[in-house]
């Protein structure tokens, strides 16, 4: 590992590629700090104690919604979109023309994902800004509260400016791509998450040590911390695990053959953000009508059946994500097209003809993978809400506290996939200049 480590650092490209990366990161960062013009932030301070959901956004953006910046809503957008382009592959057919068009396809579905995520960036603006307030005008400073026949041009103002951010998170993170280390989507979200792990260790310090140093409160805080390391060791682990399907080529010898790996979680952290998205939707809607849970039956109900916290929502959350984990495995692994692809090269798989034989094969092995990885998914899911009940967290604390989850996938995926690719790119640089 520590050679490794050495072959990558002493390659002069790979280590401007980690610079620009860093240098794209930090200007991000500092675009976080930027507020929204027009915004008083003195009316919304405790949102972020009352909201789950906006604290979750809150992890995405970097920490840009909580300082209420220009960048408030982050690369989020870009993501969502994508998720909706994909899906749309499956019911537009001149969609799913373009994804089997090569690169000239590949660019004009990321042209029309970027045209959707800054039209899905105004709306989303404009619902968080409505929902931070209490009514119309709230969160705008008080001085130009005067004439309030205009309120709905200043709040369509600061949601274009809001717009632009995403806009310009897209920018940064296709410059990471292009000039730097990784994809630049996931570099971006990776750096929101992990600039918000010192915020987790103070808020067990100041929960457990200090003022509060107890013998129970020691051993809890070390409880959690290897907890917390328990967690990722696990999560490097399964990420990692794959299962590898033997191939055999009709002119080839026996002992020449190949095999097709398939990722125990080939699905990746989508099933769970696919869930949580749509678990997230009621709960958004109830806080921008500002709904009370303990008076009005509907948003009671809605509370219960959306919030994966509750007996029902976390039923519900489970089904969820074990269903877009099927849905996106076998999207993403197509059987179909690996047993056409193995015919058309003289291959198979030992014990199976070719043809429709392989696809059931294919398509059995692929289910059970989905299934051990669904529920890997699923206990990775659930052990923040389980963590947080046997703690007694507090919302504040939960949304900081974060054992588990999605972001730890997110995170372990997206350093894993970096190393691989710093760590290809400087061996690429080392055959070059052999050859030459």
């Amino acid at each position: 590992m520590f050679d490794k480590f050495k072959k990558i650092l002493s390659n002069r490209e790979v280590v401007l590629k980690i610079m620009i990366t860093f240098g794209l990161l930090l200007a991000f960062k500092a675009g976080t700090y930027i507020p929204i013009p027009l915004f008083d932030t003195t009316q919304v301070k405790g949102i972020f104690e009352e909201a789950n959901f906006f604290g979750i956004l809150n992890a995405f953006s970097g920490g840009g919604l909580s300082n209420y910046s220009i960048l408030a809503l982050g690369i989020s957008p870009y993501i969502t979109s994508s998720i909706i382009i994909q899906m749309l592959q499956l019911l537009i057919p001149k969609l799913k023309e373009y994804s089997e068009e090569g690169e000239v396809g590949k660019a004009k579905l990321n042209k029309i994902t970027r045209w959707t995520s800054v039209g899905l960036a105004l709306v989303q603006a404009l619902v968080l800004l409505f929902g931070l307030g209490q009514s119309i005008g709230d969160i705008l400073i008080p001085d130009i509260m005067v004439n309030s026949r205009i309120y709905i041009l200043y709040y369509l103002y600061m949601a274009i400016v809001i717009a632009a951010g995403s806009a310009f998170t897209m920018w940064i993170a296709d410059l990471i791509t292009r000039h730097g280390i990784g994809n630049g989507s996931s570099m971006i979200i990776s750096a929101g998450i992990i600039s918000s792990i010192p915020t987790m260790f103070t808020t067990l310090f100041s929960k457990y040590l200090g003022a509060n140093s107890t013998a129970l409160n020691i051993f809890l805080f070390v409880l959690i911390i290897v907890l917390y390391l328990a967690m990722i060791l696990g999560v490097v682990y399964f990420e990692g695990a794959q299962r590898k399907i033997p191939v055999q080529y009709a002119n080839r010898q026996a002992s020449q053959g190949s095999d097709i790996p398939v990722k125990l979680n080939s699905a990746s952290v989508m099933p769970v953000i696919f869930a949580s998205t749509i678990m997230s939707i009621p709960m958004t809607v109830l806080g921008v009508l500002q709904l009370d849970t303990t008076t009005s039956g509907v948003a009671m109900w809605l509370e219960q059946i959306f919030t994966n916290s509750k007996p029902i929502g976390c039923i519900l959350y489970v089904i969820l994500i074990v269903f877009f984990s099927f849905f996106y495995s076998f999207m993403t692994v197509d059987p179909d097209k690996i047993a056409d692809n193995l015919d058309k090269q003289g291959a198979y798989i030992p014990g199976y003809r070719p043809g429709e034989d392989t696809k059931v094969q294919l398509s059995k092995m692929l289910f059970r993978i989905t299934l051990l990885g669904s529920i890997y998914l699923v206990v990775l899911a659930l052990v923040p809400i389980i963590v947080s009940a046997a703690f007694s967290f507090t919302a504040q604390e939960a949304s900081v506290i974060t054992i588990g989850g999605t972001s730890l996938i997110i995170v372990v995926g997206v350093a894993i996939e970096t190393f691989r690719q710093m760590e290809t790119t400087a061996e690429t640089k080392e055959y070059k200049g052999f050859l030459d």
